[in-house]
């Protein structure tokens, strides 16, 4: 086996949401790979301090911006395309999410979860295009990678509610899938991942209370919660030579739940 079939090193990544929670995992994991990493949030102060705490570890650039809008995306990609010539790993991982029951669910959730869940993927990736297509070859393919979830691939438990989150990465799964094989000729390999639990802001609703999380941990078939590790592994995978021909694949990093459903 080649002794860099793992090497990212001196690669150049975007990740999005990348100041807290699974962005903030595969960040840290990609630092550690020797890649450049360029973080983004909507929270200014958030992102500049995560950005100074990875630096001690290695190269890590803050660009707050609101990506639920074009004037978001413009301006990431301004910041990006002024500072580098290519992009090898764009990690679509900035998120949101609503809960509410059906009859009361409001429009405004519906419409915020969308435009940051896809919509802000959408205009990214076309934005970053260019940049993608300057790093990308035959044996070494530019990366994009779209953070979906295992709510986009089975019903989610009763009592979620997250119509729209479920619904949003879905859709992004299938645009993933559609992505690969519009792109995947010009050497960009687009795959998913699909989260199961982990620690993370959207998730501390439930995993901060200790008898919750202990229920979630014991209908899981590995029996636990995801470790920060697990993600950036799966992230430095996709990213490199050894993960160099998955296109299109949607990844369930989830213990076994997608597997046999949320019961």
């Amino acid at each position: 086996m080649r002794s860099d079939l793992f090497s990212i090193e001196g690669k150049v990544a975007v990740v999005t949401g990348g100041s807290r929670g699974i962005g903030l995992m595969i960040a840290e994991g990609l630092i550690d790979a020797g890649v450049r990493v360029y973080i983004s949030s909507r929270k200014v102060e958030a992102c500049e301090e995560v950005a100074v705490k990875l630096s001690q570890k290695g190269e890590c650039i803050s660009v707050p911006a609101d990506l639920s809008n074009a004037e978001g995306v413009a301006h990431l990609t301004a910041e990006v395309s002024q500072r580098e010539e290519r992009l090898h790993i764009l990690v679509n991982n900035a998120g949101a999410t609503w809960g509410a029951p059906f009859e009361e669910f409001p429009e405004k959730g519906f419409d915020k979860t969308l435009d940051v869940n896809l919509k802000g993927v959408f205009l990214l990736t076309q934005a970053l295009l260019p940049k993608l297509r300057a790093a990308a070859s035959a044996e070494d393919p530019a990366r994009v990678i779209n953070i979906g979830s295992v709510d986009g691939l089975r019903v989610p438990a009763p009592g979620m509610n997250n119509y729209a989150y479920s619904l949003s990465k879905a859709a992004l799964h299938m645009f993933t899938r559609h992505l690969a094989a519009d792109l995947g000729p010009e050497h960009i390999a687009v795959n998913a991942i699909a989260p199961g639990p982990f620690d993370s802001p959207m998730m501390a609703f439930v995993l901060d209370d200790p008898e919750t999380r202990a229920e979630i941990a014991g209908s899981i078939p590995l029996r636990r919660i995801g470790h920060p590790d697990d993600m950036a592994g799966t992230t430095v995978f996709l990213c490199s030579r050894a993960g160099a021909y998955l296109n299109g694949a949607i990844i369930s990093v989830d213990g076994g739940i997608s597997a046999r459903g949320w019961s």
